[in-house]
C-alpha cells in the first residue's frame, strides 16, 4: 500500500523539499575543482541544519555523511571524503535529504565541474529527461510502472537521438516517501506500463533514474555503501520527490 497524505502534510514535505532544494543549489555552484566531496557535505549539512532541519543520510543504516557523492563511474550512495577532490571534467552525482518536523524530502543532481566532454553532458541530460518523464507520467488514475514505462522510453529515447545506447540500472530506483525516507513501493525505472498500484491524490514518490555511458551491471565496493559501474563507465543520477495531486504532479524538491 502507498501512503496517502492530506494536503497538510504535502505542504509539509514541501517545506522539506525547499530546504533540499536549496542545498542542491548551494552545492551545484560550489562543486569546482580543487573542492573536496567532504567540503561539499559540510557545506550540505550547514544548510540543512540552518533551515532549522536535519540530513536524512546520516546515519541511516550507519551512512557516514549528509549527502551521497558519487563521482565518474560511481552510480549512487558515494561517501565524501577529504581525499576525493574535485577535478575539471569530473561528473559528479549529489544525493540529498533533510527531514524537517518530521517529513522527507530526497532529491539528486548531475554536476558538470569545470569543462567535461560533449558525452558526459549528454548522458546528464538523458538522465534528467528520464526523470521529467516520470515526473509527467505520475498522475492521479495511472498505474505505477506507468511512470516505469515513461522513464524507460525517454532514455531509450535520447540514446537514439544521441546515437548512444546507455546503460539503464535497474536494481536501483524510485521508493515512497514521506515520514520516512524510503517506504513502500519500489519504483522500477523500467517496466511495461499498466501495471502496480493505481496511483491516487496524496501519494508520494521519489522518482530517480541513473544512467551510465556502458553497461547496467553494477558492483559495490567495499565500504558497503558505493555502487559503481562494473564497466567503469560513467553514471548520471537525477531526482525529485513528488507528490500526486487532483491538478497533476507536484514536485516537492524543486525550486521555489
Amino acid at each position: 500500500m502507498i501512503e496517502i497524505k492530506s494536503r497538510g502534510e504535502l505542504e509539509a514535505m514541501r517545506a522539506a523539499g525547499l530546504v533540499v532544494s536549496k542545498t542542491l543549489a548551494l552545492v551545484t555552484e560550489a562543486a569546482k575543482p580543487g573542492v573536496s566531496t567532504a567540503e561539499l557535505d559540510e557545506l550540505a549539512e550547514e544548510t540543512i541544519r540552518g533551515a532549522g532541519a536535519v540530513p536524512s543520510f546520516k546515519g541511516y543504516h550507519g551512512f557516514p555523511a549528509s549527502i551521497c557523492a558519487s563521482v565518474n563511474e560511481q552510480i549512487v550512495h558515494g561517501i565524501p571524503a577529504k581525499s576525493t577532490v574535485l577535478a575539471d571534467g569530473d561528473l559528479i552525482s549529489v544525493d540529498c535529504g533533510a527531514i524537517l518536523e518530521g517529513w522527507h524530502g530526497d532529491s539528486a543532481v548531475t554536476i558538470a565541474v569545470g569543462t567535461v566532454t560533449s558525452a558526459d553532458l549528454a548522458l546528464s541530460a538523458a538522465t534528467k529527461a528520464a526523470m521529467w518523464a516520470g515526473v509527467e507520467a505520475a498522475i492521479a488514475g495511472a498505474r505505477l510502472t506507468d511512470i516505469s514505462h515513461a522513464v524507460q522510453t525517454a532514455a531509450e529515447q535520447a540514446g537514439h537521438d544521441d546515437g548512444v545506447e546507455y546503460g539503464q540500472i535497474v536494481e536501483y530506483g524510485g521508493h515512497g516517501i514521506g515520514r520516512q525516507m524510503h517506504m513502500d513501493p519500489f519504483l522500477p525505472n523500467i517496466g511495461k506500463p499498466g501495471k502496480g498500484p493505481r496511483l491516487k491524490p496524496g501519494m508520494a514518490l521519489a522518482i530517480e533514474p541513473m544512467l551510465t555511458l556502458g553497461g547496467g551491471e553494477t558492483l559495490e565496493l567495499e565500504d558497503g555503501w558505493t555502487v559503481v559501474t562494473a564497466d567503469g563507465s560513467r553514471a548520471a543520477h537525477w531526482e525529485h520527490t513528488v507528490a500526486i495531486t487532483d491538478d497533476g504532479p507536484w514536485v516537492l524538491t524543486a525550486p521555489a
